[in-house]
Formats: C-alpha cells, sequence, structure tokens
C-alpha cells in the first residue's frame, strides 16, 4: 500500500496546534511502519525533519497559493497514491474517484464559535470541514467529543469516524530542574511565582475571563504568563489586564519555543486553561508531562483529556475560575496531589500509541477498498 501524506505543515517555522500534530504523528506513523510505503508532499523543502527511512519518499511541489487545490490535487491525479492522509482539515475537491482519503479533524469551532474566527478563514475552515464530513473515506477524530459533534452537528455516520487521541513529546515535555525553571523565569523577567496559559489569543479560549478570575482571586505576589501568539479579536483581551487593573501581574510572551515552554511548564503553581472550545487541549496533557497542575473547563474535549486528573471549573464564571486559582495557590498539597494524578494520566497518551491506532485506519480503509 502506498499511503501520499500532505506535510506541508511541517515545513511551518512557528508551529502550533495542527503544525505540531503533523509533525508528531507523521514522524511517530514512520518510525513503527515499517512494510507499507510512503510519499511526503511538501510545499516547500522543511528545516529540522529528517527522513532515513527506506520505505519513504519525498516531493516538494511548491506553489504560493492553492496549493491543496491546486498542486497537491494534480500530484495525486497525476500519480495517485493508494490512500491521501491529510492531518488537518481538508482534502483536495478535484481528484480521482478511486482516491481513498482520510482526514483528520481537530474541532468544529469555525461551527460553534465562528463569530471567534476571522475572515476569510473562517469561511473556508467551515466549507472545508463541511466537505470533509462529506466527502472523505475516512475523517479520524482527535477526541470522542469531536466525534460527537461530527455525528450530530454534520451527520457523518459514526462508521466513518475513528477516534484517535493526541499525544504529547516526552523528550520534551518532562519536568525539568530549578536551575532551568530560574533561567527561563530571568530570560523573560518573571519575578516571582506564577500561573501559565498556553494557545493562540483569541477570544475562544477564554481570557478574558481568565484575566478577570485571576484579579478576583487577588493572589499575593503572583503573576498571570500567557503564552501564545495573537489570533484574532484581541484588542480585548490585550486590554483586560488594565481594566481590571493588574498590569503589573500580567506577561504576554508571545511564541516562544518548546524548551522554555517545559520549562515554564515545569515552574508554574498550575496551568489555568479554561477555554470555552477545544477539540482536544494538547496544553493539558504537555502541563501533566511536566508535573503542572492543570485548571480546565468542565466541558467537552477538555474534561476529555484531563480526566480524573484536572482541577475542572464553570468557564463562563469568572468567581468558579478564581477559587480554583487560589485553591492551587495556597495549598501545597493540593498541588502535590494534582501533580501525581497528571503523571499517571500523561501516561495514557502518547505519539506511538497514536500512530499505532492511524496505522490500523490506513490498512481498514485500504482493505475496505480491496474488496
Amino acid at each position: 500500500m502506498v499511503i501520499g501524506i500532505d506535510a506541508s505543515r511541517i515545513a511551518e517555522q512557528n508551529k502550533t496546534g495542527t503544525e505540531n500534530y503533523s509533525v508528531n504523528i507523521i514522524r511517530a506513523v514512520l518510525a513503527l511502519d515499517k512494510k507499507n510505503r510512503y510519499t511526503l508532499y511538501f510545499n516547500k523543502a522543511p528545516t529540522f525533519f529528517e527522513i532515513s527511512h527506506v520505505n519513504v519518499s519525498t516531493k516538494v511541489i511548491s506553489a504560493p497559493r492553492f496549493w491543496t487545490q491546486g498542486r497537491l490535487a494534480f500530484e495525486c491525479i497525476a500519480h495517485p497514491p493508494d490512500i491521501l492522509f491529510v492531518p488537518a482539515h481538508t482534502i483536495p475537491v478535484v481528484r480521482r474517484p478511486s482516491l481513498k482519503t482520510i482526514v483528520t479533524v481537530h474541532d468544529l469551532g469555525a461551527e460553534f464559535l465562528a463569530e471567534y474566527h476571522q475572515f476569510p478563514q473562517k469561511i473556508y475552515l467551515s466549507w472545508s470541514t463541511k466537505y470533509v464530513a462529506n466527502y472523505a473515506t475516512h475523517i479520524i477524530s482527535v477526541s470522542n467529543f469531536t466525534k460527537q459533534e461530527l455525528n450530530k452537528t454534520l451527520k457523518v455516520p459514526k462508521s466513518r469516524i475513528s477516534v484517535v487521541h493526541e499525544g504529547m513529546d516526552r523528550g520534551l515535555f518532562y519536568p525539568r530542574g530549578k536551575s532551568e525553571i530560574d533561567q527561563v523565569k530571568m530570560k523573560y523577567g518573571i519575578p516571582s511565582q506564577y500561573f501559565i496559559f498556553v494557545g493562540t489569543i483569541q477570544p475562544r479560549k477564554n481570557i478574558t475571563r481568565l484575566i478577570e478570575a485571576f484579579s478576583k482571586a487577588k493572589l499575593k505576589n503572583t503573576y498571570l504568563i500567557l503564552v501564545g501568539k495573537p489570533g484574532w479579536l484581541t484588542n480585548e483581551i490585550y486590554e483586560a489586564p488594565n481594566k481590571f487593573s493588574i498590569s503589573k501581574y500580567i506577561r504576554f510572551l508571545n511564541y516562544i519555543d518548546n524548551e522554555d515552554l517545559a520549562a515554564l511548564y515545569s515552574g508554574a503553581l498550575g496551568l489555568a486553561f479554561p477555554s470555552l472550545y477545544e477539540g482536544f487541549g494538547l496544553p493539558i496533557l504537555e502541563a501533566f508531562a511536566c508535573g503542572c497542575p492543570v485548571i480546565t473547563s468542565k466541558y467537552g474535549a477538555m474534561a476529555e483529556v484531563a480526566g480524573y486528573a484536572g482541577l475542572l471549573v464553570e468557564p463562563e464564571d469568572t468567581n468558579d475560575i478564581a477559587a480554583a486559582l487560589k485553591k492551587i495557590c495556597t495549598s501545597s498539597l493540593l498541588r502535590e496531589k494534582l501533580t501525581q494524578k497528571g503523571n499517571l494520566r500523561a501516561g495514557d497518551f502518547g505519539w506511538e500509541k497514536a500512530a499505532a491506532e492511524t496505522i490500523k485506519v490506513f490498512e481498514k480503509v485500504y482493505s475496505e477498498n480491496a474488496k
């Protein structure tokens, strides 16, 4: 079986959710599967991604625009693989009828929180997700929550959806020592204890309410560190520290590399992640793996990922979020218990496990086609 993979997101320099997923799932699948043949399609040559497997070939097919619907589509018509796997949301519209397609859908955020997505991205994301729901041969969902929403909202039969949870890189995300933590704190000007938030700065992450809750908690000598690149509709978020008179205790760090991020997780009182909507919630796992207690929303994929190991809150209730922040800040015993539970919970997820389950999906789709 020849499996073509859209690897275009690997070449992105500052990787966030779907880019990190693409890197890790592709790397893990190639490391595990020596039987099938793979072709990786890039829109530009990647850096820091070595491929040394004899069953893997690469094709760089660059295009300034419309790469998926133009260059990738043409390549799959001219030299079709048996299966095309796309790690994020979309497939070529023009393709051979015989081409089997497998797509990972990370969330339905454009459906549920369309007002929080920029134009024209929200139009394309909504269209592409609906198109995949109707026409992809099979869908990989990163959570049971997203599978349920695909079935309920876009009427995708459950038989066409396989749940494969994400993992995290345990070689990168692990508890860091005090000296490394202190160096990273000094690098970013963090003089005291702190909570950390990780994610794109955008309304669906519920950051304005988090900042308001932090102000209500009235924590002494404690900072809130927000790590993530700017998204959209950010004005209210960036104005919130002044609005709630706590700008002295808020730090926006933009995007930082994963080594520093692991150290910041390791040194934090906890991860504050009361998002309104997530398809998975990878920062929860990263924090668990680094020995960082987690506060997150009691709904959807966040509760699914955190399980028994997180402190779950009502995301629209700033008093509830504030109470959770205060509990973790003032109780070393609670932090210790949550850290132990988080370490156990992190063991339930891994990229090797995700890769094995993804390969099973490839084989299932291929064998059904061969009948």
